[in-house]
């Protein structure tokens, strides 16, 4: 009898345990508008849960939606331009956000993006191939310790020996040369002087997208653009 009980007991607990687990486990979702002072939509704003940072942004109108536990008790928004706003979850499903500055913003269509090729700008839809472009002015990229190695760990499509760089074809790799360096708009013979800290952002090009180069960009061009004074 005692056994019984004993056991009865466990069931009763382990039950009880299991529903707090579920409870405290279950996700609720959060939908909402971020707008500025005039009602203008605020796209790019990052959606932060008690004061942590999630990979959640709003979209072009200023809409944003986002799974949070049933537990978490604040949900802000963030941009650069008017810093962070909070609200109390408090069981709400809808909750909106009003920054009380006018938030400047140049809304980009994809593909309309421009794209530095040294000679001019394009938009990146009118180039034919993919274009490698990394933003080196992430805090991530400044623990490499010399070009070679930031591009070999963050440009897709090249292949980087010690300081001798190709860039991977569809098909297969260029067999000999290497390609041609273009730095701030200028064709240059080396890179090795360049240190990381120094750079803005490096794009590849192949294929076509490096035939304004000529016979120079036949094995495709490496274009970095370097910190100017008021980038940094």
């Amino acid at each position: 009898m005692k056994n019984i009980i004993i056991f009865c007991v466990f069931l009763t607990v382990s039950s009880i345990t299991g529903l707090y687990a579920q409870k405290a486990g279950k996700k609720t979702t959060i939908t909402g508008y971020v707008r500025d002072v005039a009602a203008i939509p605020v796209p790019d704003a990052v959606i932060i849960i008690d004061g942590e940072k999630t990979q959640k942004y709003t979209d072009g109108s200023g809409f944003y939606k986002i799974k949070v536990r049933s537990d978490a008790k604040k949900i802000g928004v963030f941009i650069t331009a008017g810093g962070t706003i909070q609200e109390e979850i408090g069981g709400r499903e809808s909750i909106d956000f009003t920054f009380k500055i006018s938030i400047p913003y140049n809304k980009t269509v994809p593909g309309d993006e421009q794209v530095n090729i040294g000679y001019g700008s394009v938009k990146k839809k009118n180039l034919s191939g993919p274009v490698g472009n990394i933003d080196a002015t992430k805090s991530k990229y400044s623990g490499y310790n010399n070009v070679y190695d930031l591009i070999r760990g963050e440009v897709p499509g090249v292949v980087v020996s010690g300081s001798s760089i190709m860039i991977r074809s569809n098909t297969s790799l260029n067999s000999s040369n290497e390609p041609l360096f273009v730095v701030d708009g200028v064709p240059v013979s080396t890179i090795d002087n360049i240190h990381p800290l120094t750079i803005k952002s490096i794009q590849v090009l192949k294929g076509s997208d490096a035939s304004i180069y000529g016979s120079r960009g036949s094995n495709g061009v490496i274009l970095i653009n370097l910190l100017k004074g008021n980038d940094k």
